[in-house]
């Protein structure tokens, strides 16, 4: 049934933002309108929200007033309070995030995959890991990986969408809910959107055969209607998400050490795990080398913020192979700048006056 507020103001749900303009799903009435054809708005935002600062974003709860619905147009007076939100790529009051990689053609990199667990990891949001193009490989190679994923903290669902292989069960993770769908480009995103959602008619990129990698085709964040309930966002593919977490809390972003600092302790709470006495996850798990990486990162990302808080800092971060970073002094620019050759011209023409008079 539509939500409409006291005033008769209406309720709905941001799809898509593009330029100044917000296509906005307002919420069924089954009263006035037919649920298969649920009314879209094309609406613009209220010079009161763009004064306070106020962002509209794709997942946004909204008010709607003034509605034109010959011109099929309306203005959004208020953004309801976020659930939560992701500002790489803007999205808001998700349920969770699906995460599509693929297990050949490209192959499955380790690395990468870690990267967008961790990034996925950190919204606070639920996980669901598929594996596309499954039928490429063994039986035995799948379950290879998922004995690897389950020591990592996961259990990845192998689909196929080529071959329609368990498809049923990504529609069964995804109904009721509102998705994210993220992974490197050419895994099969646009592809399984297309085949969740028949006549939606997404771009498909190909794999690159020189790097083994896919082609972007998706070029902004957008949310489609599921079938059988539930929304899906599709995002632009990206090969290496940003990492912007704060390098205390990045270790727990891997299940795997969650658990393990459920039953073991550090000795430090402000333990970073790298070489502190007594630590209780230092080199004990698989994916200690990408923790390693990512967090030299962290540190490199929250001393940069820093420096920009405080410009007038005497130090600055010294990396040294992974995971191993320290504070050093900064030099003096101005004592050590080499001068520049017109100042020494110039010099030399003062100079050679002085000398003349």
């Amino acid at each position: 049934m539509m939500a409409v507020a006291t005033d008769g103001q209406l309720i709905g749900t941001v799809l898509a933002v593009q330029a100044n303009f917000y296509k906005v799903q307002l919420d069924q009435d089954d009263r006035e309108i037919d649920p298969t054809h649920l009314p879209i708005l094309l609406c613009t935002r209220r010079t009161r929200l763009k004064k306070i600062g106020q962002q509209v974003m794709v997942g946004d709860r909204v008010v709607v007033e003034e509605p034109d619905w010959a011109g099929e147009r309306g203005a959004i007076a208020e953004v309801l309070p976020r659930t939560g939100q992701l500002d790489r790529p803007a999205i808001a009051n998700v349920n969770q995030i699906m995460l599509v990689f693929a297990v050949a053609d490209p192959p499955l990199e380790a690395y990468q995959l870690s990267r967008f667990l961790v990034k996925a990891e950190s919204t606070g949001w639920d996980v669901v890991l598929c594996l596309n193009k499954s039928d490429l490989i063994s039986a035995q190679e799948q379950q290879q990986i998922s004995d690897r994923l389950l020591g990592w903290g996961y259990q990845p669902l192998f689909i196929s969408v080529q071959n329609q292989i368990n498809l049923g069960q990504v529609v069964a993770h995804l109904a009721h809910k509102t998705t994210v769908i993220a992974g490197p480009s050419g895994v099969g995103k646009s592809s399984l959107i297309n085949a969740l959602i028949p006549d939606i008619n997404l771009r498909v990129g190909e794999v690159s055969g020189k790097l083994a990698r896919g082609r972007h085709t998706t070029r902004h964040v957008e949310l489609f209607e599921l079938p059988d309930g539930g929304l899906l966002a599709d995002t632009p593919g990206f090969n290496q998400p940003d990492l912007d977490a704060q390098p205390e809390e990045l270790v727990h972003y891997f299940p795997e050490v969650r658990k393990l600092l459920e039953v073991h302790h550090c000795r430090f709470s402000d333990c970073l795990h790298r070489d502190e006495p007594d630590c209780a996850v230092r080199g004990d798990w698989e994916r200690y080398e990408h923790y390693l990486e990512f967090l030299e990162e962290a540190i490199a990302r929250q001393t940069q913020l820093n420096q920009q808080a405080d410009p007038e800092s005497t130090l600055k971060l010294k990396t040294k192979g992974k995971g191993q970073s320290k504070y050093e002094p900064k030099l003096e620019s101005k004592k050590y700048r080499r001068v520049s050759r017109k100042t020494q011209l110039q010099a030399l023409q003062d100079l050679y006056q002085d000398s003349e008079e």
